[in-house]
């Protein structure tokens, strides 16, 4: 299967900006993998890319004709999430592994059938791009939460705020057109899979957004600029969750959980965590131990799954893609709607 000495070949579809400046360093790392084929929006940016970074690899015009290339072991895909579905269904078909950009898809059904396939070839590695919020906290938390040390968590709060869309005068930013993002709304994706990793799935939701500037030069934006989410979980946990891009002066991305013991919570800037018992004056910061820092490692965890011929399971999957596609795809139903959305796993 690999031409050349062994080496994964690696053929990207969307070389955008997290591409040129996460994924590539990193892959480029890897003496074993090589990178033969771009495919842009524009045939002209793919050429850009490759002259700029990756001389000995070939511009393709058309995705289609990258993933059917013969010699290429993975599709390795950075498109806004209104193409992921169909090129990852294209490069499974096609024999490839994937590697994907998150969100996942645009909505639910989407989800539904990229998981259906990837089942089908389960010889092929599938992998998403994991959120880089709480990436370096995560063991501590989940060994936090699971020590049992604030009790039975009763009470979520998460605030997500940003001023990126306070400007009215701005073009619409590609994540505020339904046709290119989908469903998804401000960082309630990349938030919901990290609290669901963190406390179990959401089992129910009720949402409202506004938007605050419906019309940017002559777009008429329909995903919401501030969001609020109230939801209960598995766990028996109740959530408040905030998102907003029209918020000025907003201090970082926060979460709190209070427990029948105690409270912990979280500053997504600094990834500090701060912990408590009943009893305690005042939270303290929790040091989080060399062994228990969490790094991002996205581009080693997909290769050694790759290379371990199905031993080892990335993560995130396809099965934690759909776990929050469900929620994104609820919090659209029930904004739609006003009412209660249970979500049935």
């Amino acid at each position: 299967m690999h031409k050349n000495n062994h080496k994964l070949r690696i053929g990207i579809v969307g070389a955008g900006n997290i591409v040129r400046t996460r994924h590539l360093p990193a892959l480029k790392k890897h003496p074993e993998v090589e990178i033969v084929a771009v495919s842009n929006l524009a045939y002209e940016s793919a050429e850009n890319f490759c002259s700029e970074n990756l001389p000995q690899a070939t511009p393709i015009k058309n995705w289609p004709d990258l993933v059917a290339l013969p010699d290429i072991d993975i599709v390795w895909i950075g498109t806004p999430p209104y193409m992921h579905s169909a090129v990852t269904i294209s490069a499974l078909e096609a024999g490839k592994h994937v590697f994907c950009q998150a969100r996942m898809s645009m909505d639910l059904a989407e989800a539904e059938e990229m998981l259906a396939v990837s089942k089908r070839y389960p010889e092929l590695v599938t992998m998403l791009c994991p959120p880089p919020f709480g990436m370096q906290a995560d063991l501590i938390v989940k060994k936090i939460l699971a020590e049992n040390y604030i009790g039975r968590p009763h009470h979520v709060r998460l605030q997500s705020f940003t001023g990126n869309y306070l400007d009215s005068d701005a073009p619409a930013h590609w994540r505020q057109k339904i046709e290119i993002s989908g469903l998804n709304t401000l960082t309630l994706g990349i938030y919901v899979e990290v609290l669901q990793r963190w406390l179990g799935d959401i089992t129910g939701v009720f949402a409202r957004g506004k938007i605050i500037h419906p019309m940017r030069e002559g777009y008429d934006v329909i995903i919401p600029d501030l969001l609020s989410v109230l939801c209960s979980f598995e766990n028996g946990a109740e959530g408040v969750l905030e998102f907003s891009g029209i918020n000025a002066l907003a201090s970082g991305d926060r979460l709190e959980i209070y427990g029948s013991a105690g409270a912990l919570t979280c500053d997504f800037t600094s990834d500090v965590v701060q912990a408590g018992k009943i009893g305690d004056r005042v939270l303290h910061v929790v040091d989080i131990p060399r062994e228990l820092e969490g790094e991002w490692r996205v581009e080693e965890d997909f290769l050694a799954a790759v290379k371990s011929k199905g031993r080892v399971r990335p993560d995130p999957n396809f099965e934690d893609g759909l776990r929050y596609m469900r929620v994104v795809q609820a919090v659209a139903d029930s904004r739609a709607r006003n009412e209660w959305v249970a979500i049935k796993g």
